[in-house]
């Protein structure tokens, strides 16, 4: 996973606080989200403009500690290989320390050589390391 979109940051709240954040996908990534997203065997999809969609399995939930997506079904329409995420998996791991949690967020697959990574790397800074804290200290996002 070396070279797979990485990206870890700390945020004021609790490991517990932190994990039902990330749960709550459509406060602070997509607001048009379908399905549940905390527990291992969840489904969930999220839904930007026009038919532009990514589905995701739940494939490990343990509270406060992580989660890992995996993505089943995608629909990126601007990409020559439109179902480019289908596979790659999204995985969060949560560190308290003190009265802070260490947030390690990972999207296995996203990697320099695919077509998306640029435009998703930028996505993915704006919801992961700006959006998602927002919601965590103010609990407002900023989802699409």
């Amino acid at each position: 996973m070396k070279n797979d979109y990485h990206r870890t940051f700390k945020v004021d709240v609790s490991a517990a606080q932190a994990f039902a954040g990330i749960s709550r996908v459509s406060d602070w990534w997509v607001k048009k989200t379908e399905g549940r997203s905390k527990q291992a065997g969840d489904v969930f999809t999220v839904r930007f403009s026009g038919e532009t969609f990514v589905t995701f399995l739940v494939t490990d939930s343990v509270p406060g500690k992580n989660t890992s997506w995996k993505v089943t079904a995608c629909y990126l329409p601007w990409l020559k290989d439109k179902t480019e995420w289908t596979g790659t998996k999204v995985h969060w791991k949560l560190t308290e320390m003190d009265h802070s949690t260490e947030i390690d967020f990972t999207h296995e697959g996203l990697v320099p050589e695919v077509e998306c990574y640029g435009g998703c790397v930028k996505g993915w800074d704006q919801f992961v390391l700006q959006s998602l804290p927002k919601l965590l200290l103010e609990n407002q996002g900023q989802p699409n």
